[in-house]
Order: structure tokens, then C-alpha cells, then sequence
């Protein structure tokens, strides 16, 4: 039985709590949750786990054997940090890893130095029908040329203090919603992004919000391209006033002999019960050579979709992770990948606010 300590126990952290209970081989120990509110929320679904009232305090516990940070964004730096200097535990942080471009060196130090495995959490790696997507890309395509990701979805969430409505603190919705999309970019291509152009802003969202006398800065529309060293090229188009949406995700990937798709759904908790059920993720081949059309059914377990908002990859990654915990295997998305993705989004932002291309 592997034994999980919790640095943030907001929404994603009890998305993360919900799965850990499924895996079998694994529980929650402990809990380090500032706020009373998620605190009590977390412990109603963990009512075994102790509340600890610092890292410290968790690292003290001596029956944790990994750690799990789903703390707001521009905490985890100083976190992971402070865990590097007590008692560096095998660790999954969520993404993104850091929000400012000076945080990156930390980052490189931390990969140097720290002893035990660290997995950054990109959950849409593992969703389904998009790992599906990746496992047959190069069949279906004849070799990757461009790749398009499309989200249109529902605005941010309301978190404890509003942290994701602001840049300084989110890392800004390139850096902290996109890094996923940059993540799959660069592991679709299997190359490394050269140019990045984009143009976005705030157009329709949290316009009226005011928070201690400042009003939200955070985007939510965006157009983004990327060049890779290889020649390919891949685009992203997200949109945060969509949520009437069938499908949130759409992946398509072109290549010379064919193409293929992935369509993602939003949260089940979110489907409107009058439109009857939920829409089921599917896979779309489109070959060149006029056979027609295949299009594949992907359904996910319902007691992963009641357990999350990620269509079942926080339960398959945590799965992963303990695997290369208990194995001493490599992870599969490590802190040069977190960074990476990471880079692409401050690129990004920086390409729609100058209006100018950047080369990474």
C-alpha cells in the first residue's frame, strides 16, 4: 500500500484524492490544505487522512511514501523547493510547473539535483480517445505534418481566492490552461518548437469580476502557431465562452496517406440532463485513398467520469506513476517536459502581447 501525502486540496486536489482511492494500492495519508473550506471538503472524502497545517508537517509523517502538489500555480516552485531541502519524496506536481520565466532555472536546478522521481501531471496525455489518437497516429497519417488542437469550453472555475484570475498568479491561460496542449504538441511531433506566433486577449469573461479593487487580467480566446525544428507545424484554437459545446477537444493530425481525430467531451457533471447523455469520446480516421471514413467509439469507465473532470486520466496516470514509483522506472512526463511546456506558453503570451514572433 502505497501511501500519498496532498500539498492543496482545492478542486484538482480532490479530483486527485477521488482517484487515488481507486487504484487499490494506494490511500491518502495526509492532507495539507490551508483553506477550511477545501480542507473539509477534502477530508469528507478522505475522512482517514490526517490535516497537517504545513509541508513540513507532512514531510514529518513518516508513513507518507509519495507526494502530490495541487497547489496553485505559482506555489509550486518554492514547494517543490522546500520538499528538495526536508525530504525529497517520489513526486506528481500538476501543472503548470512554474508562472514567471526567471523560475526556469530553479526548475533546472531541481532536475539536477533531486534524488527521487518527478512526474508532472498532464492530464490530457492520458485521456482515451487522445491516447488512442497517439497510438495509431503514424499509421493513420503516413507521418505527422500538421497537427490542429481546438478547445472550446467553459470559463475558468471559481478557485480559493481567486488565483486563476490573475496572471501573476496562474501564469496566464497560455501558460496555465495551454501547457497541455503544448505538452501534446511536442510529444505528437516528437520535435522541438523553433517559432512560436500568437494573438489572443479578454474579450467575453470576468470583465465585471473585481477582486481587493483589481479586476481579472486572465485571457480567454487565443490563436496560437508553432514551428518545430522538424518542419512540422501545429495550431491551437481555444475559446472559453463555448461550454454549449458538444465536444470540448478536438484533435486533428494530417499527414500524406491519411488523417486522424480525437473529440473530447467536457465534465459529465456539466451536460446539461435535458439533452439526454453525454456525448461519447470518439476516435475519426479519414484515409486518402477513398475507403471512407472510420469513425470508433471510445467510452470511459462511468466511475472514472464521476471521479474527475478529465475524462479518466488522472486514474490512468496515477496508475503510470506508481507503476515507475514501485518499478524505479523513468516517468514518462519529466520536469524538462513540464518546462518545455511551459516555455511555448510564456512564448506565446509574449507573441500576442508585442504582436511579434518568437523564437524559443
Amino acid at each position: 500500500m502505497i501511501n500519498y501525502g496532498i500539498i492543496g486540496a482545492g478542486m484538482m486536489g480532490q479530483e486527485h484524492i477521488r482517484n487515488i482511492q481507486l487504484l487499490g494500492d494506494a490511500r491518502v495519508d495526509a492532507i495539507m490544505e490551508p483553506d477550511l473550506e477545501q480542507r473539509g471538503r477534502a477530508g469528507a472524502i478522505a475522512p482517514d487522512a490526517v490535516m497537517v497545517d504545513s509541508v513540513r508537517d507532512l514531510l514529518a509523517r513518516q508513513s507518507v511514501d509519495v507526494l502530490l502538489i495541487a497547489s496553485p500555480n505559482h506555489l509550486h516552485v518554492r514547494q517543490m523547493e522546500e520538499i528538495a531541502a526536508i525530504r525529497p519524496l517520489p513526486l506528481l506536481v500538476e501543472k503548470p510547473l512554474f508562472v514567471m520565466p526567471e523560475e526556469s532555472a530553479r526548475i533546472a536546478d531541481l532536475a539536477a539535483r533531486y534524488p527521487a522521481p518527478i512526474w508532472v501531471a498532464m492530464e490530457y496525455r492520458y485521456m482515451p480517445p487522445i491516447a488512442m489518437m497517439l497510438e495509431r497516429l503514424e499509421a493513420a497519417t503516413g507521418g505527422l505534418r500538421m497537427l490542429t488542437i481546438r478547445e472550446h469550453r467553459f470559463p475558468f472555475l471559481d478557485k480559493v481566492g481567486a488565483w486563476n484570475r490573475f496572471n501573476a498568479s496562474s501564469g496566464g491561460t497560455l501558460v496555465e490552461k495551454c501547457c497541455h496542449f503544448f505538452d501534446l504538441m511536442r510529444l505528437a511531433t516528437g520535435a522541438e518548437p523553433v517559432r512560436v506566433m500568437a494573438s489572443g486577449g479578454q474579450a467575453v469573461n470576468h470583465l465585471n469580476e473585481v477582486y481587493d479593487g483589481h479586476v481579472p487580467d486572465i485571457w480567454d480566446n487565443a490563436y496560437v502557431i508553432v514551428d518545430f525544428d522538424s518542419g512540422m507545424r501545429a495550431m491551437l484554437e481555444l475559446c472559453m465562452f463555448a461550454e454549449g459545446s458538444r465536444y470540448q477537444e478536438h484533435l486533428s493530425a494530417v499527414g500524406p496517406t491519411g488523417k486522424i481525430e480525437a473529440l473530447v467531451p467536457g465534465p459529465t457533471r456539466f451536460w446539461p440532463e435535458r439533452l439526454g447523455a453525454p456525448p461519447v469520446p470518439q476516435v475519426v480516421l479519414s484515409p486518402r485513398d477513398g475507403t471512407g471514413e472510420q469513425v470508433l467509439d471510445v467510452p470511459v469507465d462511468p466511475t472514472l467520469l464521476d471521479a474527475g473532470d478529465h475524462n479518466g486520466s488522472t486514474f490512468y496516470q496515477h496508475r503510470k506513476f506508481l507503476a515507475a514509483v514501485q518499478s524505479g522506472g523513468p516517468v514518462e512526463v519529466s520536469l524538462a517536459d513540464g518546462a518545455k511546456a511551459v516555455a511555448m506558453g510564456l512564448a506565446a503570451q509574449k507573441s500576442a502581447e508585442t504582436g511579434e514572433a518568437v523564437r524559443l
